[in-house]
């Protein structure tokens, strides 16, 4: 029987699904930090990815929805745009020459698959009822039949983990911090977008930022 499950779920057509879903799942704010505000203040936003064009334009929209919340936003290649951002020393003197007070950083942590089967009510006609419905169904097209003729009945969810951390350059200390976690993420361009509208929607409530 286990084997015949296996074969089955093998066997079965799985998709990935298009919706995307968003949110943070952990939080955190550190309570013996001074307070801080960076409206008004230049903020330098870094997205840590290996692929350079990727992280510019993350950076990029980062920065601007970090603009768009009161701060000045600026993103790390601009400030470095010669040295690696692994450098700590050449990082810091040129934050430092360029007056930065505060530091988002954005940076994937984790994706991560999984299967699951869809409801039942999401499964249509001759599924809905066991009796009348499903029995005779099931029985008429008993194993080996071949799937595929009807929907999917089992779906594969890619979730991605993004931690978010806050940095007041002042202090040098580490003053919020999230993760969150999408769920089957749409293409890199809206991926970052969301990502980065999220952040500085979530630092606006936290009074780090306003409009």
């Amino acid at each position: 029987m286990k084997a015949l499950i296996k074969t089955a779920m093998l066997v079965a057509a799985v998709v990935v699904l298009p919706a995307c879903t968003t949110g943070y799942v952990a939080t955190w704010k550190d309570p013996a930090a001074e307070p801080v505000h960076f409206r008004g203040a230049k903020v330098a936003a870094v997205v840590m990815m290996q692929d350079q064009a990727s992280r510019r334009r993350a950076e990029d929209v980062l920065a601007q929805e970090i603009t768009a919340r009161g701060a000045d936003g600026v993103a790390m290649y601009v400030l470095l745009p010669e040295a690696e951002p692994s450098n700590e020393p050449e990082t810091r003197a040129a934050l430092e020459r360029a007056g930065v007070q505060g530091v988002v950083v954005m940076r994937p942590v984790k994706t991560e698959q999984s299967l699951r089967v869809v409801p039942g009510d999401r499964l249509g006609p001759p599924y809905r009822s066991y009796w009348g419905g499903y029995f005779g169904y099931g029985w008429g097209t008993p194993w080996p039949w071949a799937f595929g003729a009807r929907a999917p009945d089992v779906e594969v969810d890619t979730v991605v983990s993004v931690e978010t951390l806050v940095y007041s350059l002042k202090q040098n200390r580490l003053i919020w911090s999230g993760t969150s976690k999408t769920t089957n993420p749409p293409k890199v361009e809206r991926f970052i977008h969301t990502l980065a509208q999220m952040a500085a929607t979530q630092l606006e409530k936290e009074g780090l930022l306003s409009p």
